[in-house]
């Protein structure tokens, strides 16, 4: 067990459980996941091996007894029938019948119909009479002459979802985690190795989980296929539901007119619409028309009433093409059905979630560590529904005046809800204050930014935030610095295949300014041309378009010696790192020059010999195409640079060294992340170019 999981039980005993177990006890059964660990809350929230199995043992059993399976559903009938009691797990929905007066449930998976139940039971579980609750229910049996008289009975009823919690203890443990660990314990939470992902990529999976603590939030996330959009809202929490095909009807999302019955906005507190794209999806215009009203306003109408209500509306789906694809030919909400491809409905919308910087979930993404209960975590984000810490990031910062009053409460929203996840206490430090506040102008930029392609008519938007002293900050999305030619807006006509200019930033690969190789492929020697200059770039986390041949072969082309220093070239990943500098190096060299390469860093203590070994398989490829690579390690303990400098008088500092690529599978030979680098997701860095005295 690691040293963060014997934190988190320590802190928080017997409200976590070990992620993997899910998995370990779910077999065939059905259940989302909430159901699941409370269970395993109730028999494995320990760290101790032997009672975990014992519980593993004991859930399993809980579930081969009580859970009702459909296609077992006579057998349990006869069971209960016959024994005249048993207990089942099963999903519970209610309605009234208005005629008898009385409300009746009904089994999903039991298959039965009109059982009786109180009115206090309903009164004390209203979310049983829109879409139903996982429920452990006592059954019983008594025949009756009565033919209209059901013979089932509802001897008792409990909804699977924690009874109680402590906030304010909530708090005092969270106190005790730095930033990052919380980030981790939340990540497996989730059911992730937080370890799989960057600082940014972490952020895009808590973000998730804001229309859970944030009243009335409005969020989309496109993207991919497989990256786990709708796995928050299906699996963690007794208070959302997830609507599957993404089609729903007025009545059953807000209210029937005929018989008055309030839809899910008003008995849930997130709703989510899954595989909401499709261009071809028919979409009442009615329906369209109410969310409009609704998630501006938190309010709809039924005839001349107007109703209030909290749930947080979520829009995910699958994208058909490529990110520059949809800025060349259309936008960024280009997969939604035309009916919601509209700027008044988008513009509602507080944050987009870029879908397409999330990896597809693979097995090993998957946690092993300590979380916790999800039932636990999705009370306590339901209790921060009652808080607002929009105003928090004031005291340092403020937005600027250009941001209108719709950008300003989606930025406030998203920010609020980052902060109750991260810091229910309700504070923290300027510098993770700031961070937050710039992913949530991110968020409500990436709206705005397309609907000024959609409709002409918004005015243009400065998305930036002023620091206390006058330093005004601005903001830009990954996608706006990756393909800058694509983002801005312009009319279609103006865009043309010859379209080469370049949108300059200092935070984006593609303003480099730097010399490409000739695309003459006749010709066996690369051309530059000289523009070479000093500068200092900044990259953000799961930018892509990024390659050694472009941020450093101009620098290095013509050098004769090269001195790279990084005391991080041990194991594999990094020495290979180091290979595909050199192979930019050999892109870059006449075939008739020899250059001499000094490699210095520091012995791998865990393994000297296997990382000696695979610096002289490089020498060796090396000598044969005029590279002369020599090496040398640091042992005064003290050595932290990472650059490269040149007889040519260039110095290239290094933020993280070689190291700026995220995971990737090095052994897949039919990806093209692990052949070319400019189809990597970087990790956040930066590099400075500066000159320096030749020797």
């Amino acid at each position: 067990m690691s040293a963060l999981d014997d934190k988190i039980n320590q802190s928080f005993s017997g409200l976590v459980v070990r992620k993997d177990l899910v998995k370990a006890v779910k077999g065939n059964a059905i259940v989302p996941t909430y159901v699941l660990e409370y269970l395993l809350g109730q028999y494995c929230a320990t760290d101790d091996e032997a009672t975990i199995q014992a519980g593993i043992e004991t859930v399993k059993e809980i579930l081969r007894k009580h859970y009702v399976h459909r296609n077992e559903a006579g057998l349990v009938r006869s069971t209960i029938k016959e024994k005249g009691r048993h207990k089942v797990i099963d999903r519970i929905s209610v309605s009234l019948n208005d005629k008898e007066d009385v409300y009746e449930a009904e089994f999903a998976n039991l298959g039965i119909k009109k059982v009786l139940i109180d009115s206090a039971t309903v009164k004390a579980h209203q979310k049983l009479l829109v879409g139903g609750v996982w429920c452990i229910a006592d059954i019983e049996y008594e025949h009756s002459e009565d033919k209209s008289a059901t013979p089932w009975i509802l001897a008792s009823l409990k909804p699977i979802q924690i009874s109680h919690f402590d906030f304010d203890a909530y708090v005092v443990s969270r106190q005790k985690f730095t930033t990052q660990e919380w980030i981790e314990l939340l990540i497996q939470s989730v059911g992730f190795n937080p370890q799989m992902f960057g600082k940014r990529n972490q952020l895009l999976q808590l973000i998730r989980l804001i229309p859970f603590c944030e009243r009335n939030y409005n969020l989309i996330e496109l993207g991919p296929k497989g990256t786990g959009k709708s796995h928050v809202y299906s699996e963690f929490s007794p208070h959302g539901i997830l609507i599957s095909g993404g089609e729903v009807t007025v009545p059953k999302l807000f209210v029937n007119n005929s018989s008055g019955k309030l839809g899910l906005v008003g008995y849930w507190d997130t709703v989510a619409f899954d595989e909401f794209a499709g261009k071809k999806k028919k979409v009442d215009k009615a329906l369209v028309d109410i969310m409009k009203n609704y998630m501006a306003n938190k309010s709809f109408s039924r005839g001349v009433e107007t109703l209030g209500a909290e749930a947080s509306i979520v829009f995910v789906g699958n994208t058909d093409h490529t990110v520059p694809y949809m800025l060349k030919h259309s936008d960024l909400f280009d997969p939604l059905p035309a009916a919601f491809h509209d700027s008044a409905f988008l513009d509602r919308i507080h944050c987009y979630i870029p879908g397409w910087e999330v990896d597809v979930i693979r097995g090993e993404m998957f946690s092993t560590g300590f979380g916790f209960v999800v039932d636990y975590l999705a009370e306590i984000l339901k209790s921060l529904r009652s808080h607002d810490f929009s105003d928090r990031y004031k005291k340092y910062f403020e937005l600027s005046e250009n941001i209108s009053t719709r950008d300003r409460d989606g930025i406030n929203k998203t920010f609020s809800g980052l902060m109750k996840i991260l810091y229910p206490q309700g504070d923290t430090s300027k510098e993770e204050i700031e961070y937050l506040l710039r992913a949530a102008v991110e968020g409500r930029k990436r709206v705005k930014d397309q609907l000024l392609r959609i409709d002409s008519t918004y005015p243009e938007v400065c998305f930036s935030y002023i620091e206390k002293g006058g330093i005004e900050k601005q903001i830009h999305t990954l996608e706006e610095d990756e393909h800058p030619n694509q983002y801005h807006r312009r009319l279609p006509s103006s865009i043309q295949e010859s379209d080469v200019q370049t949108h300059q930033t200092q935070q984006s690969t593609l303003s480099l300014d730097l010399p490409l190789p000739s695309q003459d492929t006749t010709s066996p020697t690369p051309v530059f041309e000289p523009a070479l200059k000093e500068q200092h770039l900044v990259f953000q986390e799961n930018q892509r378009g990024v390659s050694f041949d472009r941020l450093f072969g101009p620098y290095l082309t013509g050098a004769k010696r090269i001195v790279i220093t990084d005391p991080y070239l041990r194991i594999f990943h990094q020495l290979r790192n180091l290979m595909e500098l050199l192979e930019t190096i050999s892109k870059t060299k006449e075939p008739e020059a020899e250059i001499a390469i000094h490699v210095v860093t520091v012995a791998d203590e865990l393994n000297p010999e296997q990382q000696d070994e695979n610096l002289q398989k490089m020498a060796v490829a090396c000598q044969s195409i005029g590279i002369a690579l020599t090496w040398g390690f640091d042992t005064s303990g003290t050595k932290h640079d990472r650059d490269i400098t040149t007889d040519t008088g260039w110095k290239i500092v290094l933020s993280r060294g070689l190291d700026v690529f995220q995971w990737f599978n090095l052994n897949d030979a039919f990806n093209f992340s692990s052949r070319l680098q400019q189809h990597r997701a970087c990790k956040e860095f930066n590099l400075t170019y500066v000159r320096v005295a030749v020797v």
